[in-house]
Order: structure tokens, then sequence, then C-alpha cells
């Protein structure tokens, strides 16, 4: 048997759920700096703008497509509690060696273009 996943199609529904939720989305942003011109206490703009990503990300979840998004920011942000960060004493570390072989690096081609710089214009072309 097949184990493959059957991925539904979105009805214009859903889509019409998308669109709207995006438009309150922005409706939101639009308020809390409309709000902000008008010199309104910043505890309504901030309040415009949160009732305006919650309705969003409420149509979202109303649709397929949302849902699918909305699982996959979870899932997203569940795999970056995974990740292994360095150490303060592993990051210095690299970072020195990075600065280390890009000074090395630099050094080298200096020394490359001093060389082909002598090699061309003053024994080759007689330039100088």
């Amino acid at each position: 048997m097949s184990n493959q996943t059957v991925q539904t199609v979105s009805t214009s529904n859903d889509k019409f759920k998308v669109v709207l939720a995006a438009v309150v989305a922005i409706a939101g942003v639009v308020g809390f700096f409309y709000l902000k011109s008008q010199n309104k206490p910043a505890l309504m703009c901030a309040g415009a703008l949160v009732a305006g990503l919650v309705f969003a990300v409420l149509l979202l979840w109303a649709s397929a497509a949302g849902r699918d998004f909305l699982n996959f920011a979870k899932e997203a942000v569940r795999e970056t509690k995974k990740v292994v960060w360095p150490t303060r004493k592993e990051a210095t570390q690299i970072t020195g060696i990075v600065f280390a072989f890009v000074l090395v690096m630099a050094l080298f081609l200096w020394g490359t273009d001093q060389i082909l710089q002598f090699l061309l214009y003053d024994l080759i072309l007689s330039w100088k």
C-alpha cells in the first residue's frame, strides 16, 4: 500500500477567506497608523492592530490553506527549538577563525595583485 498523502483542492470559499484575512490584517495595520496619526492613546492604536491581526488569524484558521500554513508555522517553531546553539566560547572561536581566514585571503589577494602588476606593467609592458 502507498502511504502518500492526498492533497485537497481548495475551494473558492477558502481562497476568499485567505484574501479576506489578508485584507483584515492590512486594515489592522492601517488602522494602527491612522489612529497614531490622530494622536489617539497608544493602547487604542495597539488594540486596533491586535484586533485586526487576531481576526485575520481566525479567518485563516477557518480555511484549509490557512490551517495548513499555521500548522507549518507551528512545526517550524518546534524544529527551531531542536537546534543546538554553540556556546559563547565556540562562537568566539569560530568568529576568530573566520576573521583570520579573511585576513589571510586579503593578504594573499593583495600579494597576487602586486605580483601581477609588477609582471604586467614593469616587465612585459614597461609602463612605469
